[in-house]
């Protein structure tokens, strides 16, 4: 008999992903819960920042991990804000874990974080509340049988969040028609003469992220903003930080991809002092230094230089990452958005990289010969 075969998603949801961290603060949440939601605030707490000390389970200790490195009050902040059924916007500059943020609270609070609308200049009022079957509505008119739901409604009938990506690149009105959601908790149906409205149950609310770099795309009107409470999530300011994040973030893509390869934590500090030195102006010996002002320099992207790196060791190298590959992957990752700035990164390398070249030699003495690539 034939073993049906397991089928492997390419990025799993975070429920999944995180599915028995999930089932243990569940069955061990003794903290108060706001009706409908799957862990209690702390639990909340606890999924998104880590344990402190191992959870004890069925005679087992768990550790919870830390998933979101940044302000930790941020977080608490924004459980908070969805526990007092507020609408959360998440804003700030590219590559800063919004999204990543926004899921985590999902999954935590929901138990599902793929409720998710994708705003895009496209992006219409159907897309977001409901459509039709149109073989059944002309069979047999406007029916919740002819309905089909979409993220907004789902949220509102099943008592979940719904996420809504990058808000202010869809039109003015589209979001306008979050308003009377937000305000009054209903949606109409004007087709659905006898049932036309949708009253959310409780858990429902609505999660939007928006890019501080995108602010003039479509600006939120003053009315839809008092809906919300805004918290703005800032770049991670701290090199050892920003390198345990590239860290952690490779190690799973390198799990998920099936990759038996290690992370060379050596490189992955380099790589977070060019960002953070290049992101902040000045360089940890003091250097002051062009910023990349057209360059979206996240942590988002140092992870992708460093996993396009470390791909290219594994499939074209011995298992090692080079520096001739970082450089040339962040030549990629900056000459995407701002060719002219590339001169930047020439005047980096020859003044910063050479100066700790000479100081620590090593791997900075092969990151600087690697500069090669940025002619």
């Amino acid at each position: 008999m034939n073993k049906k075969k397991e089928i492997k998603q390419l990025k799993p949801p975070v429920e999944v992903r995180y599915k028995e961290e999930l089932d243990i603060l569940k069955a061990t949440d003794t903290g108060k819960k706001p009706e409908n939601w799957v862990l209690s605030p702390k639990a909340v707490r606890t999924f998104i920042l880590g344990s402190e000390k191992p959870i004890e389970y069925e005679g087992n200790k768990y550790s919870i991990s830390k998933k979101y490195y940044g302000n930790d009050q941020l977080v608490e902040r924004c459980i908070i804000t969805l526990a007092g059924n507020r609408g959360l916007m998440l804003v700030g500059e590219p590559g800063t874990a919004k999204t990543m943020l926004s899921e985590l609270l999902s999954a935590a609070i929901s138990g599902v974080s793929t409720n998710t609308i994708q705003g895009t200049a496209g992006t219409t009022e159907d897309m977001i509340k409901y459509s039709w079957n149109y073989a059944l509505l002309l069979a047999e008119g406007p029916s919740k049988k002819a309905l089909v739901p979409s993220p907004l409604y789902t949220g509102m009938e099943k008592g979940i969040i719904t996420r809504f990506e990058e808000i202010t690149r869809t039109p003015a009105e589209i979001q306008d028609s979050l308003i009377s959601i937000l305000s009054d908790k209903i949606l109409n149906i004007p087709e659905l003469l006898d049932d036309g409205v949708i009253f959310a149950k409780p858990g429902f609310n609505i999660i939007g992220t928006a890019n501080t770099r995108d602010k003039g795309v479509n600006e939120m009107s003053s009315a839809l903003k008092r809906r919300f409470n805004f918290e703005t999530v800032m770049p991670v300011n701290r090199v050892s930080l920003e390198k345990s994040i590239i860290i952690n973030e490779v190690k799973q893509l390198a799990l998920e991809s099936g990759m038996d390869m290690e992370v060379d934590e050596n490189v992955a500090e380099i790589l977070a002092s060019t960002y953070h030195e290049l992101r902040e102006g000045i360089s940890s010996m003091g250097h002051r230094i062009d910023r990349l002002e057209n360059v979206v320099m996240s942590t988002a992207e140092a992870v992708s230089v460093y996993y396009q790196s470390m791909i290219s060791g594994y499939y074209y190298g011995d298992g090692v990452i080079t520096m001739d590959s970082l450089v040339q992957n962040l030549v990629g990752a900056v000459t995407k958005d701002s060719k002219d700035e590339l001169g930047k990164i020439r005047d980096y390398f020859n003044t910063v990289i050479r100066d700790k070249s000479e100081k620590e030699g090593g791997l900075w003495s092969e990151y600087y010969k690697a500069a090669k690539w940025l002619r």
